[in-house]
């Protein structure tokens, strides 16, 4: 694992450029798909200490029970096209460093950046066989979800294909944690830093094109907002949009012109049910030099008097489109926040503490940022999305990941004193630790 991470670390840009070629994010964007999923692979270089039993001598008289935790053979991954280097290295680096084999279907949209991380792990010393590449769509997926040899499958997409892959799991008796759809919320109160609130707010709408299960995809503010929404609607309006692999592009395409036309359905729709396009974002496709038009381009767009019945508010969109909504109260935000089928993550923008603590406590979502738009914390803790973002008992990476790829055998030894041996009687009662 340390040299996988030193090799991973040596040829970032290469993987940022592979990444970029194959799935338009921006070179910048890419880089941190390559970085943040490093941080998990440096995290599995200390995974001894997580792999440490418990041991408790004379639990009854001359009896030992100690614990060990031991790999489950081979496991499988099912990776989506957003992220095509950091969603690898969620799967197959804590499987190998907790002693499994390891099967791994990219997308099939972005296969090259997995085939390299592939190669550079068998350059870090893997031996042939332990890691595998597999290439397909759903006939792959359903061979690892059946197949009698795989033990756990890990899944990070959508979520028909998510519960299409857990179903099927959990018919076959497998393990399995799937990653599924989010709507992320950021509850902005008026006590909050107008600039710096905004520019988290655009920052996390419409990085990656807003093709990120993390995207900040909901604002809801509370009270008087509007020196926000005023930064926010400029800021937006700043983005570069264009080819990903030119340096100073803020904004890159969406994975397919079938994307890009659900999208763009999904703005129109709620225009027509009373939202206000507070930033077209078809503008800026107008702007496009002639070599990019035609491309699946979708501007970042800002909605603004967004409501629970929203066409673009009743599914994950997965595009630049950040959509407003208002409430009176942070109760009243609070509502709107946990009424959504999903938990992935929310954040509030807010000065207060009291408001922040009653916030963190009282919100129904697994990951929640206090002033941070996107709050996926370090690998050392674990990616604990909630509700219909998430399925499955353990969730990816950090000790839930240790604890998802081992399973744990209990051992209880005797060694008795030779005089007691030669003393004792069959029993036939059900074993205690009283003495017979």
């Amino acid at each position: 694992m340390f040299k996988l991470a030193e090799l991973i670390r040596t040829h970032t840009d290469e993987l940022a450029a592979l990444v970029t070629k194959e799935q338009g994010k921006t070179l910048a964007d890419a880089r941190g798909d390559v970085f943040r999923g490093l941080e998990v692979v440096e995290a599995a270089c200390g995974v001894g200490t997580h792999l440490q039993g418990e041991h408790l001598e004379n639990v009854s008289t001359d009896i030992d029970t100690y614990t060990l935790r031991q790999p489950l053979g081979v496991c499988a991954g099912i990776a989506p096209f957003n992220f095509p280097a950091m969603i690898p290295l969620w799967m197959f680096p804590l499987a190998l460093a907790t002693g499994n084999t390891y099967v791994l279907k990219p997308s099939e949209r972005v296969p090259s950046a997995a085939v390299r991380l592939a190669e550079l792990a068998m350059q870090a010393g893997v031996p042939p066989g332990v890691l595998n590449i597999v290439h397909g769509a759903h006939d792959a997926v359903n061979f690892l979800t059946s197949a009698p040899e795989v033990q756990a499958v890990s899944f990070v997409g959508g979520d028909p294909a998510g519960k299409h892959v857990a179903q099927r799991c959990a018919a076959n008796g497998k393990r399995f944690q799937c990653n599924l759809g989010a709507k992320n919320h950021a509850v902005v109160l008026p006590d909050a830093h107008p600039r710096a609130t905004a520019a988290a707010l655009v920052g996390a709408a419409f990085g990656a094109a807003g093709q990120r299960c993390m995207a900040l995809s909901v604002a809801v503010f509370v009270g008087d907002c509007s020196a926000v929404v005023e930064e926010m609607k400029s800021l937006t309006k700043g983005l570069v949009l264009g080819d990903g692999a030119a340096e100073g592009t803020d904004v890159g395409p969406v994975i397919s012109d079938r994307s890009q036309a659900r999208i763009l359905n999904l703005i129109s729709s709620s225009v027509a049910h009373g939202a206000t396009l507070a930033v077209d974002g078809q503008e800026a496709v107008a702007k496009l030099p002639p070599r990019l038009r035609g491309g699946s381009f979708v501007g970042p767009t800002v909605l603004t008097g967004v409501t629970q019945d929203s066409p673009a508010y009743g599914t994950e969109v997965f595009g630049p489109v950040l959509l407003c909504m208002q409430a009176s109260t942070l109760e009243a935000a609070l509502e709107i926040v946990n009424a959504s089928p999903y938990g992935n993550g929310a954040a509030i923008f807010t000065q207060n503490g009291s408001a922040a603590r009653q916030f963190v406590s009282q919100v129904t979502c697994g990951q929640v940022g206090v002033n941070i738009p996107i709050p996926v914390a370090m690998p050392y803790f674990s990616f604990t999305g909630w509700k219909g973002s998430f399925n499955g008992a353990l969730h990816f990476y950090g000790k839930q990941g240790v604890e998802f790829f081992t399973r744990t055998k209990t051992v209880t030894a005797s060694w008795k004193a030779v005089d007691s041996v030669k003393k004792q009687r069959a029993q036939t009662s059900f074993p205690t630790s009283k003495p017979v």
